[in-house]
């Protein structure tokens, strides 16, 4: 059976930020599009703005609708009139940036519902504005989430390409993170993140979980939960056949992780894992929404205000996760 070639909806991000002119120096390389049909979607101005930053020009063919993508080789372009220029600026989180960008999603995730788009590539988004613009969840991925009817555990995972972090919680103050470890929760992460990395191309996914407390606990003198929840959360993934293994303190598994003995880290909080990740390769460095049924990814940096509209983003991160959505997608 002839696989389908996968359609990927591509983003340009908070029109503040750098998402515009990463995205225009994706698709004038080329090379990350090849062996997919990718649309870009968002406003023609916006598009145009990207590509005077960048340097480029590119002539890409209109579709008036994503099932028209599928009739071209290359990438396409596909006008959403969401913001006008009088209504934004380099530099600013505002209102009308954000409800740019929650318009433009919308419609790619629509186009998913109707079986239309197969993955989706968007670049920076930035919270604070796309909470002005009328986001009511703690961060996008609760908010794709609610627009895709999930009901499953879900979670955001920060790759490196070789290594891999999930965590039990995400944008909650540290002083709530305890209340969400449970064995529940650490069993759905941990097997999830084990499925999706055998979906991005692991056959056999080495998964490890840390420890809560300093040196996991120290046999209870530091704390409890690896003792009566974490440990006891490991165990019940190898009884249903996952070969997960821990709990690890938290400052010493990503030296296994760095050492290729492991491709992923189920870690307790956000910083926990996110600290190590970002010292690890933050020029690389990729989301995926985890948890979804349709593969959804992004750079891991935000919309890096201090250097919008001067041409100097890093290209590699958005070409990464546009890469790690095609593979998903193919897988």
């Amino acid at each position: 059976m002839t696989q389908k070639t996968p359609l990927i909806a591509l983003t340009l991000g908070d029109p503040g930020g750098i998402g515009p002119e990463l995205v225009a120096k994706l698709l004038a390389e080329g090379e990350a599009t090849q062996g997919c049909h990718t649309v870009l979607i968002g406003d023609r101005w916006l598009w145009q703005e990207g590509q005077r930053v960048a340097g480029v020009n590119l002539e890409l063919p209109e579709v008036e609708s994503f099932k028209e993508a599928r009739d071209h080789s290359g990438p396409v372009f596909l006008e959403m009139d969401t913001v006008s220029p009088e209504q934004t600026a380099y530099a600013e989180a505002n209102a009308a940036g954000g409800a740019s960008v929650l318009a433009v999603l919308s419609r790619c995730i629509e186009a998913h519902k109707a079986g239309e788009v197969d993955g989706i590539c968007f670049a920076p988004l930035n919270k604070y504005a796309m909470k002005l613009g009328g986001l009511g969840h703690e961060d996008e991925l609760h908010w794709f989430v609610e627009k895709l009817g999930v009901t499953t555990f879900f979670s955001e995972f920060n790759t490196l390409g070789t290594l891999w972090t999930s965590r039990i919680s995400s944008h909650v103050p540290l002083k709530d993170a305890h209340t969400y470890i449970t064995e529940e929760r650490i069993v759905a992460a941990a097997t999830l993140i084990h499925d999706t990395l055998k979906k991005a191309g692991f056959d056999a996914p080495r998964v490890a979980v840390a420890g809560f407390n300093p040196h996991a606990g120290e046999g209870g003198t530091c704390g409890r939960e690896e003792i009566d929840i974490i440990a006891p959360a490991v165990e019940a993934c190898v009884a249903k056949g996952y070969p997960i293994v821990g709990p690890f303190p938290a400052d010493t598994v990503f030296l296994k992780a760095r050492d290729g003995e492991l491709d992923a880290v189920v870690t307790m909080y956000h910083d926990q894992g996110q600290i190590a990740i970002k010292m690890l390769g933050f020029d690389r460095g990729v989301t995926i929404l985890g948890g979804l049924p349709v593969p959804v990814g992004s750079p891991a940096h935000g919309t890096a205000f201090d250097i919008a509209g001067q041409g100097k983003a890093n290209l590699t991160p958005t070409r990464n996760a546009f890469n790690l959505v095609k593979a998903m997608c193919l897988n």
